[in-house]
């Protein structure tokens, strides 16, 4: 029987009809990268259907074939080279079944064989299995697979035996927490930036933290390169040039242009908290697994969140 994998769950037959998918959204939950990430590379040209230059906003079907940077997407020949990328590492990883790396995934839960749903054929049986990575990015580490700055991406530096992307960002003269994975909607979640999921950072800043500043800071800033004012957030002194800061949006360079726009000079920035999962002792360079408690803690907070906005917008349109 031939490989299937192309479109699986994403698409299914009635009758004559075939649901189409978005390809950035196809690319996503195949774990090829995220949606902006696909949104970029189709810019780029990198990607292919059926032999010709995808364009942005194109959907597939099943049954076509799709070539990302130069690798097929959902074939046999995709599996099969992540497989080999797999035991190339095997010896250093440890890697078997369940996560990438050896251990079961949130999913991964036994189910006998008689109370076992029956699978949708498809591109679903060729999707990776699930990795979720809490990652210490150092200062000097992008985060994008762009050829525009010569400094090592954070993929590259990982070199994780699944293919994985960061669902966020932090700069390059940044340090800290950030996720990697395989999860195309878990990226589309956290990302949200209605959702208001908090990321805490501890700043070194060149002079004295003053209760003024403090002040000013947890009240929102002006911020004129931008032309946007910053949300209220929290924050609290925790030495004579440090303090904490909860932020609830992903303004590009937001402390460092807040704290600019008092007089201050931002010298070191680490992010040490994503939703309910900690930096923690992770020394700068290296990762670890998020824990299965941690992973079921921050489906709870994202679904929370989403109710939540749900029950405002209804609230909105009465």
């Amino acid at each position: 029987m031939p490989a299937r994998g192309r479109l699986g769950r994403l698409y299914e037959r009635r009758e004559d009809i075939v649901e189409e998918i978005r390809l950035n959204k196809y690319l996503s939950e195949m774990g090829v990268c995220s949606r902006r990430e696909a949104d970029r590379l189709i810019a780029e040209g990198k990607v292919l259907v059926d032999g010709e230059k995808a364009v942005m906003g194109m959907k597939v079907t099943e049954g076509q074939s799709i070539i990302c940077d130069g690798r097929p997407v959902g074939t046999a020949d995709f599996a099969e080279s992540r497989g080999n990328r797999k035991a190339e590492r095997s010896e250093e990883t440890g890697a078997e079944d369940g996560w990438a790396d050896g251990t079961p995934g949130p999913d991964a839960e036994e189910i006998p064989a008689e109370g076992r749903r029956k699978k949708r054929k498809g591109l679903r049986d060729g999707r990776p299995k699930p990795v979720l990575l809490a990652v210490h990015k150092p200062r000097g580490v992008v985060c994008t697979t762009s050829q525009k700055d010569r400094a090592l991406n954070i993929v590259d530096m990982v070199h994780y035996p699944v293919r994985v992307y960061p669902a966020g960002r932090l700069d390059k003269d940044s340090e800290g927490l950030i996720f990697l994975t395989n999860q195309g909607d878990l990226v589309n979640r956290i990302m949200r930036g209605s959702q208001n999921h908090e990321k805490e950072y501890v700043v070194t800043v060149n002079q004295p933290v003053t209760s003024d500043f403090i002040e000013k800071m947890k009240a929102g800033i002006w911020l004129k390169e931008l032309k946007v004012q910053t949300k209220p957030c929290k924050a609290w002194i925790s030495g004579k040039r440090e303090f904490h800061i909860v932020l609830t949006q992903g303004l590009n360079r937001q402390i460092r242009r807040m704290c600019g726009a008092l007089g201050y000079q931002v010298q070191v920035l680490k992010r040490i908290r994503i939703m309910n999962v900690r930096l923690g002792n992770l020394k700068a360079g290296t990762f670890r697994k998020v824990t299965e408690e941690e992973y079921a803690e921050l489906l709870e907070l994202l679904e929370y969140t989403e109710d939540r906005e749900n029950t405002l917008e209804e609230a909105a349109e009465e």
